[in-house]
């Protein structure tokens, strides 16, 4: 940037230059505005809004969380080997391991058995319901399985199998699973209906309702499967995946948004979407600033969508309004849910602290508090 400023030592004509405290003044508190702004902009996150520095570390390494509060003890499954399960008394933690959802490997035949992806945990009635994923990174033969427990913690958990699938397997030739990647399952029972979403990459984010069980899909076809959202797909994302298995590539290009949750606050129902490349970041080669994991959200007075940010542009159609990016030393929140308390709702998700390392198995569980402006949410300080 120029600036162009009359030498001190040049002749000031007379009743054209007044060189007194006005004119100092006239002159140089302008470019040192100009220049504080400058270092202002610089300082600021690119990849997220200005309120968000407000996570809340932990002490507890996790991927993909989900975080129940029964009698005022916080449960966390996270992936692992059989889906761990740890306990604390304060979401803050300290946390502790205490064992895992299931007994042995997934009895779904396909994908990564033993550490099976993404859970999500709830409670129905007295009975908890553990939802996962079994696949192979970067393809979509894929399944969704449930297990089922009287308790949250390890021990009594039954494993149901396949709800779902994609790829290969039974159903997955029907719409919209010959589709879609079936991983990433979030749950949301309203009162008269259980409905599964869930998706990854390639159509997006889906919905279809499930049976009065929980543990089976109801009728996925017409108007009962909604597309809930999808990456508009950037130039910048084009897939550089050269495998020639088609169930491990999309052709189209990467559209990466992944970890679909809703929750409600009255009068919307929230979709949060998981967006932007999540996981094996090199240090020394990062994505773009913006490209890595970010949580974005939409809203709506209906669960089924459609979901729309705050510009009015359908999350189905590439929307989503950005919630929370890397700030300081978090790096690429994602794999989020919302808990909601005596103190207002809560957003947890997982990040990497950039001041301890960027690998898979060092993400933390942070949370944020959540506000509400006009409906829509904001990150903000503790209440």
């Amino acid at each position: 940037m120029l600036f162009l400023v009359p030498s001190l030592n040049s002749p000031i004509p007379d009743n054209k230059w007044l060189f007194n405290r006005g004119y100092i003044k006239m002159v140089l508190i302008p470019i040192l505005f100009s220049i504080f702004t400058v270092s202002l902009c610089r300082s600021i996150p690119r990849s997220g809004p200005l309120s968000s520095a407000y996570t809340q570390a932990t002490d507890l390494k996790i991927h993909d969380p989900t975080v129940i509060n029964v009698n005022g003890i916080y449960y966390a499954y996270g992936v692992g080997e059989h889906i761990v399960i740890h306990q604390a008394s304060n979401l803050a933690g300290p946390w502790r391991q205490i064992g895992s959802v299931l007994d042995q490997d997934s009895i779904i035949p396909k994908g990564d058995r033993a550490k099976p992806w993404a859970p999500t945990t709830i409670e129905v009635n007295g009975i908890f319901y553990c939802y996962y994923s079994v696949s192979n990174a970067g393809c979509r033969d894929s399944a969704i399985g449930v297990a089922t427990s009287q308790t949250p913690g390890p021990g009594g958990w039954t494993d149901h199998g396949a709800i779902i699938q994609s790829g290969t397997g039974q159903g997955s030739e029907e719409y919209p699973f010959n589709e879609v990647n079936a991983i990433d399952p979030a749950v949301l029972v309203t009162d008269d209906q259980g409905l599964l979403i869930f998706g990854s990459y390639w159509s997006g984010i889906w919905q279809v309702p499930l049976n009065e069980d929980l543990c089976s899909v109801g009728n996925t076809t017409g108007s009962n499967a909604h597309h809930l959202a999808k990456h508009p797909q950037p130039e910048q994302v084009k897939s550089q995946n050269q495998n020639t298995n088609p169930l491990c590539r999309d052709s189209s290009g990467r559209r990466p948004v992944e970890g679909a949750y809703i929750s409600y606050h009255a009068p919307y129902y929230y979709l949060w979407l998981s967006w932007g490349q999540c996981c094996d970041y090199d240090p020394n080669n990062l994505p773009p600033s913006g490209e890595e994991y970010s949580i974005r959200v939409g809203r709506s007075e209906s669960p089924h969508g459609p979901f729309v940010d705050k510009q009015g542009k359908e999350l189905a159609e590439g929307g989503g309004e950005l919630i929370y990016g890397s700030n300081n030393d978090v790096y690429a929140p994602g794999g989020q849910g919302v808990l909601t308390g005596e103190t207002g709702d809560i957003l947890y998700y997982h990040y990497l602290n950039t001041t301890i390392s960027y690998d898979f198995w060092e993400a933390r569980l942070g949370y944020s508090y959540l506000g509400y402006i006009d409906g829509w949410p904001i990150i903000q300080d503790a209440p």
